[in-house]
């Protein structure tokens, strides 16, 4: 996996003139022009029947048709216009079509907020001067990514996490926080939190941390991770090797890789504290012991390197899409200079993460 890790004491866009010739808003009635001149006095006068009666003996609510012309009259009828509310009711009905999705989505995001911010992958997150652009995206998230450092009987060790709720809850790998005595937590401005570990999920590698005494904090947005493709370009941001906010950038090299971790909270660290992880029956970063267990994951070749763990894989709009959780090195030996990234690297789904919440926050320890 890709937190660092060390053994204790070691080191510290509507436009238009006004007209309205092209308007959607078309009346849901023929137009007719009406007739310049005085009613053809040879027309028959209507019949002396009460409003609503047709004549028939029936005047429930019954409506009289109006007259016909004449044969060989040349004037035209007027056409029947829609009474007030009819009217009203066919424009409403007009304009919800031509707005229509928009509408829609607008009076989900005013009624459906949930304490988490989620949203699909079309929601811009980034400045509008900066769309499309990895500096848009490292400014908009980086305040939402923050360091967490843990300590255990066996050492200390150094991986990230997202912030989902302003007071102070975050989303990390449970290979980050296993078996720790004590989390303490960065901010990318630089303030400190002593973090509790609320609930762990060691089959699906994720965990939910909550700092204490925090208010205030800046959210990430959950996007969609069904809706990526293979190539749409993303963003990593996290802490490797303890330099808090490092951003990566690169794609989406593959989608529903199955990658297998470690289920054992007892299970050791890999070589340079690189949590190890199986891949197509080869093992990486060491030995994932007996107890293993397999997710799907988004795959990337943007830099993945230790401390990365539990950081964000970010689409372009500025939506989380993924936790960042294994990467690979081809490194030999435990120097850290020769452990970096080779451009393959794998993140857990958000969707995974956002099914996961509940049990997450009812305090599960699995």
């Amino acid at each position: 996996m890709t937190e660092s890790f060390r053994r204790s004491g070691e080191y510290e866009n509507p436009q238009g003139d006004g007209q309205q010739a092209d308007s959607p808003l078309r009346p849901a009635y023929p137009r007719q022009p009406y007739a310049s001149s005085p009613v053809n006095p040879e027309w028959p006068a209507p019949p002396a029947h009460q409003p609503g009666d047709r004549g028939d003996g029936d005047g429930a609510g019954a409506v009289a048709a109006p007259p016909a012309a004449p044969a060989g009259s040349t004037a035209p009828v007027p056409a029947k216009r829609a009474k007030g509310p009819l009217a009203l009711l066919a424009a409403v009905a007009i304009v919800a079509a031509a707005i229509g999705g928009g509408t829609a989505y607008g009076i989900q995001e005013l009624t459906g907020k949930d304490t988490v911010a989620s949203s699909s992958t079309s929601t811009a997150v980034v400045p509008a001067g900066l769309k499309g652009t990895v500096a848009g995206v490292a400014t908009a998230v980086t305040p939402s990514i923050v360091e967490v450092s843990a300590s255990s009987g066996a050492g200390d060790s150094t991986g990230s996490g997202v912030i989902i709720t302003s007071d102070g809850e975050i989303v990390t790998n449970n290979h980050v926080v296993s078996g720790a005595s004590s989390v303490k937590v960065r901010t990318s401005d630089g303030r400190s939190y002593t973090a509790q570990v609320v609930g762990t999920d060691s089959r699906k590698d994720l965990a939910l941390i909550k700092l204490e005494n925090a208010s205030g904090l800046k959210t990430a947005t959950l996007g969609n991770s069904d809706g990526i493709r293979v190539g749409d370009q993303v963003v990593a941001i996290g802490s490797p090797e303890g330099l808090t906010g490092t951003v990566t950038s690169g794609i989406v090299s593959a989608l529903d890789r199955d990658v297998t971790v470690s289920a054992d909270e007892s299970q050791g660290q890999g070589p340079d504290g690189r949590w190890p992880f199986e891949f197509r029956g080869r093992q990486f970063n060491g030995d994932t012991g007996s107890s293993t267990t397999t997710y799907k994951a988004i795959q990337t070749d943007a830099s993945l390197n230790p401390g990365n763990s539990g950081g964000a894989l970010i689409d372009m709009n500025g939506n989380i899409i993924g936790i960042n959780s294994a990467m690979y090195s081809a490194a030999s030996d435990s120097t850290s200079s020769s452990a970096g990234s080779v451009g393959l690297g794998f993140a857990i789904p958000i969707n995974t993460v956002k099914a996961d919440l509940a049990k997450l926050r009812s305090g599960s320890q699995s």
